[in-house]
């Protein structure tokens, strides 16, 4: 019997016979009829953007691990694999594609880009349904499932429906991460926050009344055309007698309140913040909180609307370059500082995101955080292991927003 073994072991050989035997037995094919508890487990489906990775192998690993065992110890298993359509990922491959043809999405129209997401999502979905199968990981393929078909979509809609039904979705203007490269709001999961060179560019906005002016810094001097605001900590002797009092805006001439608002740190610079409720997380809260209005200056693409006034149209970094000139120009620039600090990118498209008023559909997160909360601390559910990893769950549920 020794003597008909091949010499080396042939993983390609050996790993292809036992594949085809799985699916020809249907192996792990589940039975809902079948005796056994149930240890079901979806395949946290892979974007069709191009192949799988080192961190897909660890993770089908861990998860073959554990539906190998329960199997073995006699539970009713499924592992139901699929993979997931990525569509701006996907969206911005074929644009480079098409961008080293000489084309835009737009020369080909909306069907055709389609069917050519299609065509990819067919080239890319076998790669990794293959490489899957390389892997011999424990799956029923009769149940695999693309995120896009028919019965996962009519899905969507009957969760997203239920959902609305429960007044757990809502539709409303919110500042958002907005990557101008997709076109698309990217969730905070989906920004990476680098740190860069850049600069902090001081300048002043003069008292309404001729009597003096605030200093005011910022990494970002393109959005003071959007400014409604500037604000002062209530303690900070100071500025307690310009509460209340205004301050023209340089270039567009406005007219804008000096605030008091706690979050003003006054050892930070000067103590004055300039206030941009449409362009940043926490000139956001505080443009409500005082009743702010809301001014936009971008255009979706990263260029200046019409707000800007003479910059409309410009690229956001052109821009920000032409309004320092200007703001030297009215003799009201002070000085500018090399500057370290951190800029969201966007995983998706590789560019400084822009916070961003923009329409979208919401969850309302409490009450779902707030169940998953009582069943933490009530019932220790789900158990963690290790258990560091209770805390670090228990601290995403409390910070969650919608």
């Amino acid at each position: 019997m020794t003597a008909n073994l091949p010499p080396q072991y042939d993983p390609q050989a050996t790993e292809a016979k036992w594949q085809k035997y799985w699916e020809d037995n249907q192996t792990f094919k589940a039975d809902p009829e079948k005796g056994g508890e149930p240890y079901c487990v979806v395949i946290p489906p892979p974007n069709v953007t191009g192949s799988l990775h080192m961190g897909h192998a660890f993770e089908e690993t861990l998860i073959d691990v554990l539906v190998r065992y329960h199997r073995m110890t006699g539970r009713n298993t499924l592992w139901l694999p699929g993979t997931d359509h990525a569509s701006i990922a996907v969206q911005t491959i074929l644009e480079k594609q098409l961008k080293a043809e000489g084309k835009t999405r737009h020369d080909l129209g909306r069907e055709k880009f389609l069917e050519r997401a299609w065509e990819w999502k067919a080239e890319s979905g076998n790669t990794i349904t293959n490489q899957l199968r390389r892997l011999g990981v424990s799956v029923d393929w009769s149940r695999e499932r693309f995120t896009m078909d028919e019965g996962l979509s009519a899905a969507v809609l009957e969760a997203f429906v239920r959902l609305y039904d429960e007044g757990l979705i809502y539709r409303g203007n919110y500042l958002v991460n907005w990557c101008p490269a997709s076109q698309s709001a990217v969730s905070d999961l989906e920004v990476d926050q680098q740190e860069v060179d850049g600069h902090l560019w001081h300048f002043r906005y003069p008292l309404t009344d001729g009597s003096g002016y605030l200093e005011v810094a910022t990494t970002r001097p393109e959005t003071m055309l959007g400014d409604t605001g500037v604000a002062v900590n209530p303690q900070d002797d100071r500025y307690k007698h310009l509460i209340g009092k205004t301050v023209t805006l340089p270039i567009v001439n406005r007219e804008i309140p000096i605030i008091a608002d706690e979050f003003v740190d006054p050892t930070f610079g000067t103590g004055c913040v300039k206030v941009t409720p449409a362009h940043d997380p926490n000139d956001f809260e505080m443009g409500k909180r005082h009743n702010l209005p809301f001014i936009n200056i971008m255009n979706k693409d990263g260029t200046l609307n019409e707000n800007a006034g003479e910059f409309q149209g410009q690229d956001r970094f052109v821009a920000r370059k032409n309004v320092v000139q200007r703001l030297e120009n009215d003799g009201v620039l002070v000085k500018i500082e090399d500057y370290k600090h951190t800029v969201p990118f966007s995983e998706r498209g590789k560019v400084a995101v822009e916070p961003l008023i923009s329409t979208q559909w919401f969850v309302k997160i409490d009450p779902l955080s707030q169940r998953a909360l009582e069943a933490l601390d009530q019932s220790n559910s789900p158990v963690f292991v290790p258990d560091r990893w209770t805390k670090v769950y228990r601290d995403w549920l409390v910070k969650l927003k919608d």
